[in-house]
């Protein structure tokens, strides 16, 4: 083997780690800033290791928000989501997937075709619904209107069309088993890798949701904790880092919980690609 191509895959290496060092930089310097107060954050040159101002943050932000209540609102409102989504996609990705009826690719496509709608589009339509069922400021509007997504719906029967025999459902129901029976007891368990990755992603995309807060609640109390942190900023008084500990501690779940979970993500994502 010439020089060269022994070269190159260390080249690939060194390359892949300085951009990986690129992107978790600012996930670094956020923890370093938790624990240094403002002025310190705003000194040249900023501080590049851990400080002692790491309580008194914590101090400033459990006294400026209910920051632990605000914390709670994000985990309900993110596991009510997930736990919805992952239902009702699985039921219409499971039907769209292994059930002939009349207009099934005309009502597909219609499900599809609303992926391409921006999402600024529905802030005004949500709100006013929300307002005539009288759900403003309450949690329910923030995990029930989106549980069932048209790409966890695609997702969901992609993956069921390439993993769930027909013959299987087929001999379920020769066997006298009941349509929900079928769905809990086999279609369920197959379709488990996709569940997983739909949960993730859906999780992740309740817990970061700032929009939908900002249309639909009005107490800080109900604040998810997107939308609590940024109510710390002002244009004369941030204290910077008490925000940063608060995105710390907002960030840290979803890093443990990508760290655990990313084999899982992408293998989801891809499991479907070929049947």
């Amino acid at each position: 083997m010439n020089e060269p191509s022994r070269l190159a895959p260390w080249a690939a290496y060194c390359l892949v780690g300085v951009g990986a060092l690129i992107m978790l930089a600012p996930f670094y310097f956020m923890f370093v800033f938790a624990t240094h107060s403002r002025t310190e954050i705003f000194s040249l040159p900023a501080p590049v290791f851990f400080g002692d101002d790491l309580l008194r943050n914590l101090e400033i932000l459990t006294t400026r928000l209910p920051f632990w209540r605000n914390l709670g609102w994000s985990l309900y409102v993110a596991l009510g989501s997930t736990a919805l989504t992952l239902l009702f996609c699985s039921m219409g990705g499971y039907a769209f997937a292994l059930f002939d009826f009349p207009g099934k690719n005309a009502l597909f496509g219609l499900v599809m075709a609303t992926m391409l709608l921006p999402s600024f589009m529905n802030m005004i339509p949500t709100f006013m619904i929300m307002d005539a069922l009288g759900w403003i400021d309450q949690p329910r509007a923030l995990y029930i209107p989106g549980a069932a997504s048209a790409f966890g719906i695609f997702l969901m029967r992609q993956f069921a069309a390439s993993s769930i025999p027909r013959e299987l459902i087929e001999a379920a129901r020769m066997d006298g088993c009941k349509e929900l029976r079928i769905y809990w007891s086999i279609v369920l368990p197959l379709l488990a890798p996709a569940l997983g990755t739909l949960g993730l992603i859906t999780f992740i995309a309740s817990w970061n949701n700032f929009i939908g807060p900002l249309v639909v609640m009005r107490s800080p109390e109900m604040y998810t904790l997107p939308l609590a942190l940024r109510s710390l900023q002002s244009p004369v008084d941030t204290e910077w880092g008490a925000l940063m500990a608060g995105s710390a501690i907002a960030t840290l779940p979803l890093l443990v919980l990508f760290v655990l979970s990313s084999r899982q993500l992408i293998s989801g994502l891809t499991a479907g690609a070929v049947k």
